[in-house]
């Protein structure tokens, strides 16, 4: 994974094309994804928005998962293009391709550059139906339009929340980073709209994959990422907590999702 896939190819599928410089200037590769924080996507790269930052660290969150295999993700991939099943695995063109097979199309190009992918829809279950309504710009008072949304939702994402959550058992990496609370598509978190500490929490777990999980394909090609660190400050990288530990996103009260 080197820095220009980083930058071109793999911005475009979480939906964050318009950083692809930031990140090809400061040469962030896989092994410096593997070890990105909240505080360097704000500090180093300038990416400010909340929901943008949370977009990018669970599509780290996903790589980390597939053990930053991209072989077995792109085959996950094709393996769904043309069904709507495995949304974990779908970039920001897939779901824009999804809105439009629920018979969405207007609000579609509405995704453009937002960071609503895949990995967003199944492991943050604070984006839910509102959030998605209003990255698409539908107006509040298109009630069916929006009780259509959340039939969809409910139907394509609470099936694949239970299949995270199998597929982090089975890997043996606990509980999914922000299903510790599963929460209903189509209403929030909690009553008062806040999260609590586990609420919505990405916990970053070790970079070194659990025990018994070979780093190695089925092809017996090494999946692990090169050594070059890219060029982030030291102090980035030497202050990076690690994976167990903290949450990229903690601390949040809201996430701000925007179809701007």
């Amino acid at each position: 994974m080197d820095h220009h896939w980083v930058a071109k190819a793999w911005l475009s599928d979480v939906g964050l094309p318009q950083y692809s410089q930031a990140f090809h200037n400061h040469l962030v590769d896989g092994r410096l994804l593997n070890s990105l924080t909240r505080r360097d996507l704000e500090r180093h790269l300038n990416i400010t928005k909340k929901f943008h930052q949370v977009s990018l660290l669970l599509g780290i969150e996903l790589l980390h998962l597939l053990n930053f295999d991209k072989e077995a993700l792109q085959a996950r991939r094709i393996q769904c293009e043309h069904q709507n099943v495995d949304p974990l695995v779908w970039t920001s063109h897939r779901v824009m391709k999804w809105i439009k097979d629920i018979d969405l199309k207007e609000f579609a190009e509405s995704l453009l550059s937002s960071g609503v992918h895949g990995a967003v829809m199944v492991l943050d279950p604070t984006f839910n139906t509102d959030a998605m309504a209003t990255a698409l710009g539908i107006p509040s008072n298109k009630h069916m339009v929006r009780r259509h949304l959340v039939e969809e939702m409910k139907t394509l994402i609470s099936p694949a929340r239970t299949d995270a959550k199998l597929d982090y058992e089975h890997l043996g990496l606990g509980t999914p980073p922000t299903l510790v609370r599963q929460n209903s598509i189509g209403r929030p978190p909690s009553s008062t709209g806040r999260h609590t500490d586990d609420e919505g929490s990405l916990r970053r777990r070790a970079v070194k994959p659990p025990t018994g999980f070979s780093p190695k394909a089925r092809n017996g090609r090494d999946l692990s990422c090169h050594s070059s660190y890219g060029s982030l400050p030291r102090e980035g990288r030497d202050q990076t907590p690690p994976r167990a530990e903290g949450s990229p996103i903690h601390g949040y009260t809201s996430i701000e999702v925007t179809n701007v």
